[in-house]
């Protein structure tokens, strides 16, 4: 009997130390602020997702520092597989309707199998709806912009997470001096401060915008920048932030953002998400 028993700890002891370890919950959320994080929605899950972005902030109190101003987006993920989502979503800024699929390529993880890093990729589509613009009558294919990203995130630890997002985007209609496609590259963080709060950052470095020193080659838009807090509830997620961009889609956060930090241009905002299990959920 001995023998069996040496070869059954033999075999346990070896099946233990050929385990793979995934990094769990790189980011909170699948929304950063604007952006996106690598994460997906389990399978089944559908997650309702309302945002607000008011005034902003030097507006003065007349406009109660822009709470009298408000833009808001209402949108719905759904999580087909556990590393494939799609979303869609409409927008009151240029009443602009949005559609995206996402798709997690590798997990970070370490073990039996070491991954270094989590690869998401992500395709989205904004239709504008608005009848006229500046106007002029807009054809359906005017209306059409597209962005195609690549997030890549490291988890650094239990507390610390960070991801570089190249970004190009294509849009159908833009002003004169303005081109069509554009190459960004984002760049985003979180901090884990308690089991529940975060703090978090994004940046999206677009050539031809404003820099943060306020010299730029473009005056007109500016680098989006954001700042905010994360809570955690049974269910929800709620994060409060500031930031210079007035769209909450790649079109306009990426390519558009007009506002300029130390000008005072900052928006205080808000997402707002809620889980819901609506597939293999026992139903009585």
């Amino acid at each position: 009997m001995r023998p069996i028993l040496l070869i059954a700890i033999l075999l346990l002891t070896t099946t233990a130390y050929s385990q793979t370890e995934y990094a769990y919950e790189t980011f909170d959320d699948t929304r950063i602020v604007n952006g996106h994080s690598v994460e997906t929605n389990m399978e089944g899950v559908l997650t309702f997702i309302i945002s607000h972005r008011f005034g902003t902030l030097n507006l003065g109190a007349y406009e109660v520092w822009g709470l009298d101003n408000a833009t808001m987006r209402m949108g719905l993920d759904y999580g087909i597989t556990g590393n494939l989502m799609v979303g869609i979503g409409r927008s009151t800024f240029e009443k602009t309707a949005d559609g995206y699929l996402k798709y997690r390529l590798l997990a970070q993880s370490s073990g039996d199998r070491t991954v270094p890093v989590t690869l998401t990729l992500l395709g989205t589509t904004a239709l504008k709806t608005l009848r006229r613009f500046d106007g002029i009558d807009l054809t359906l294919q005017q209306k059409l912009s597209y962005t195609s990203q690549v997030l890549i995130s490291r988890k650094f630890s239990p507390r610390f997470s960070a991801q570089i997002m190249p970004t190009y985007l294509h849009r159908n209609l833009v002003e004169d001096d303005e081109q069509n496609d554009i190459f960004s590259l984002g760049f985003a963080g979180q901090y884990q401060l308690s089991k529940n709060w975060s703090l978090s950052m994004e940046y999206y470095a677009t050539p031809g915008s404003d820099l943060p020193d306020g010299s730029g080659p473009s005056p007109e838009y500016s680098q989006s920048m954001a700042l905010g807090v994360q809570i955690d509830t049974k269910g929800h997620v709620f994060q409060l932030h500031f930031g210079n961009s007035r769209g909450m889609i790649e079109k306009f956060f990426v390519a558009e953002t007009s506002g300029k930090w130390q000008d005072g241009d900052i928006h205080f905002g808000f997402n707002i998400t809620r889980d819901f299990t609506v597939k293999g959920r026992r139903v009585r």
